[in-house]
């Protein structure tokens, strides 16, 4: 089944906000441009912020007003989302496209304008169309306020690292290609560590990232997944790492050798350089459990520090196999909320309602494919249309035939969709008595175990509309998408601001 635009919907009742189970940066311009960049022995053009790949990093503070002017200068529509920002009566500010805005056209601009409220960590900004985050990401830092020191041990320094994907062809043409075939799309040629592969069979002179660390320091290493389609393991040889928090979130400190992350995910660890001056290998592998086509490649950096010799050898290490899930499983049931008195978990104790969301992938027939069908994904056997209106603006402004808000709290064709991590299936009595309602870590993406389920509370406290959708972008590609829909509560408080006066028109 497809559906244009179809959204679940709800209200505050009596202002009762319902709940669901499932440095200032005061002005700034970003040049949305091409760029030529060699990668893998091969150079192509790419859609980039400012020329830079990854983009520059956004620092702010927290409660701080960001005001983002984006120009566009390619020949591609574009938006920037801010990936994890809670975009608080703003979502006009949120970023994706046909979502929240029309996208910004070729010579057009647009000023994004939210406010960074009770949040501080790491988080990501991406484009939000197609498959221009590839090239078009970068960091978003969001510091304390001034004054508020981290709740752990200050760092000597911080560091920013950026693990991506790489296509040697024009990721535009993969995709579209991809659309016309009914196949899935190819998967890319190397992982990236701020932009760099490190050696690749057939190109030696690809390029590392090397970070630099001075003995008995520490540092912070903000760690972002923004690949498009892999979820990553990240490997320091000879050294662990504590994680603090996750996407903008204090955690409970823990320590692990290696980090997992889903693509939009951040995890920030403390790095502390007490192994023997020398020279380490820094890897990022992929993850895939399951019978699908991944890039198996390790991208590969270095851990270097001050005073090595220049032809130190390098200290190896092992990486997680590729379907490694005990890995995941341990690192994701690591996580647990700071829940101390400045940073408590508010985690919902009671449920107003209970939505069953099943997500899966399967082929349909395509009369305009050369196959003759095409892969699709659904979230309860829907499969998302993309409107040619933003739903926001068909929302404010009573435009219908954009959306309907009748999307199925549970899936309209009943199967066996509840076997989780080879425990059986779920129990909607027993297992419930198991959800952590004390600490849970609190995350903007989350990944779903394959064949497995993920139990998820949240408050609908925020007036607009929200994109639901997977982050891998095939997935989203094919339909893996949807979008809560939450009304205006009691007076202005509770309630969408006005859109902006250049707001991108479709």
């Amino acid at each position: 089944m497809y559906s244009p635009g179809i959204t679940v919907k709800w209200r505050k009742k009596n202002s009762r906000t319902e709940k669901f189970i499932f440095i200032l940066l005061a002005n700034a311009s970003d040049q949305v441009v091409l760029k030529n960049t060699t990668r893998l022995c091969a150079t192509k053009p790419i859609v980039t912020v400012n020329g830079k790949f990854p983009g520059p990093t956004l620092y702010a503070r927290e409660d701080d007003n960001v005001l983002v002017r984006v120009a566009n200068h390619v020949q591609y529509n574009v938006t920037i989302h801010w990936h994890g920002v809670r975009q608080l009566r703003t979502g006009w500010s949120d970023g994706p496209a046909y979502i929240t805005q029309c996208p910004i056209q070729p010579g057009q601009n647009f000023l994004y304008n939210f406010t960074l409220t009770g949040q501080r960590g790491t988080l990501v900004w991406h484009a939000h169309i197609s498959w221009l985050r590839s090239t078009m990401c970068g960091a978003i830092v969001i510091l304390p306020k001034k004054g508020v020191p981290y709740p752990f041990p200050k760092p000597d320094k911080e560091k920013v690292i950026i693990l991506g994907e790489w296509w040697k062809a024009d990721t535009e043409a993969v995709i579209n290609q991809a659309m016309q075939t009914g196949s899935p799309p190819n998967i890319s040629d190397a992982h990236t560590i701020n932009g760099h592969s490190g050696p690749v069979p057939n190109c030696s002179s690809g390029g590392a990232y090397t970070l630099h660390v001075e003995n008995g320091k520490t540092y912070l290493l903000r760690v972002i997944n923004a690949a498009v389609n892999d979820e990553l393991f990240f490997k320091i040889a000879g050294h662990d790492l504590t994680v603090v928090e996750v996407d903008a979130s204090y955690t409970e400190p823990f320590k692990t050798d290696a980090l997992f992350l889903g693509p939009g995910q951040t995890t920030t660890a403390l790095l502390t350089a007490d192994q023997g001056i020398g020279k380490y290998l820094i890897a990022v592998s992929p993850f895939m459990d399951t019978i699908v086509a991944v890039d198996n490649l390790t991208g590969m950096g270095y851990l270097r520090y001050n005073h090595a010799h220049a032809f130190t050898p390098t200290t190896l290490t092992s990486i997680p196999p590729v379907n490694a899930t005990s890995v995941t499983s341990v690192f994701s049931e690591s996580l647990r909320s700071l829940n101390s008195k400045e940073y408590p978990a508010n985690v919902p104790l009671t449920v107003d309602h209970s939505l069953l969301f099943t997500i899966g992938v399967g082929i349909n027939p395509c009369a305009t494919c050369f196959n003759g069908s095409r892969t699709v994904a659904a979230i309860n056997n829907v499969s998302f249309v993309m409107p040619t209106t933003a739903l926001l603006q068909a929302h404010y402004y009573g435009i219908s035939g954009v959306f309907t808000d009748d999307f199925p709290a549970k899936p309209l064709i009943p199967f066996n969709y509840t076997v989780g991590r080879g425990v059986g299936n779920f129990d909607p009595e027993k297992d419930p008595q198991k959800f952590n309602l004390v600490d849970p870590v609190e995350r903007n993406t989350i990944s779903v175990p394959t064949a497995g389920w993920t139990a998820i509370r949240f408050k609908a406290d925020n007036p607009g509309v929200w994109f639901f959708h997977c982050h891998l972008e095939v997935h989203t590609t094919w339909g893996l998408k949807m979008a809560f829909l939450v009304d205006n509560g009691n007076g202005p408080d509770e309630s969408l601001l006005p859109p902006p006066s250049d707001l991108p028109q479709c």
